[in-house]
């Protein structure tokens, strides 16, 4: 397991990975969506991201993992960047958009990347590759893809529901 990226990885419980991507998805957001409505721009500290910025992070994340796990799945051997999650964030158009816009483009997001990974068979899902200088299989990124919303949502509960 890579070290960077086991601290999702080890927030998913031990069962199948779309079950995993099932379960830590959009509707494990859509659980708090009453708070996260009231929490929508608000920060907890100067320079911090709102809810909205997290969940379209989220977003784009999803979509660059799932970009690296169909280049190692297809065996590209490619060293893939990285990526600067806050010149990300600090290009979008969350400002502009609902928080329901954008959980729904998250579960158009999700659905997707079940439908990737339901493709790779077992061999597949072992193959690894580079991104930045860090190796990691298929698998790997499909469970750091669970986790990371986990993640997330801990932030959240931990600094954000407090403001409410």
């Amino acid at each position: 397991m890579p070290t960077y990226f086991d601290r999702y990885i080890n927030l998913v419980e031990d069962i199948d990975l779309i079950d995993a991507l099932e379960k830590y998805g959009p509707a494990y957001f859509e659980k708090e969506k009453t708070t996260l409505e009231k929490l929508v721009d608000k920060v907890y500290a100067p320079g911090k991201w709102t809810v909205k910025d997290i969940l379209q992070h989220l977003i784009d994340a999803e979509r660059i993992f799932c970009y690296r796990a169909l280049r190692f799945a297809r065996n590209d051997k490619t060293t893939l960047h990285g990526f600067e999650e806050d010149h990300y964030a600090a290009n979008t158009n969350v400002k502009n958009r609902s928080l329901n816009g954008i959980l729904e483009e998250f579960k158009l997001v999700r659905q997707s990347t079940i439908t990737l990974f339901k493709s790779f068979d077992e061999e597949a899902l072992q193959r690894t590759g580079v991104a930045l200088t860090t190796e990691i299989s298929v698998l790997a990124l499909g469970f750091t893809i669970a986790g990371h919303p986990i993640h997330h949502m801990k932030v959240l509960k931990d600094r954000y529901f407090s403001l409410v």
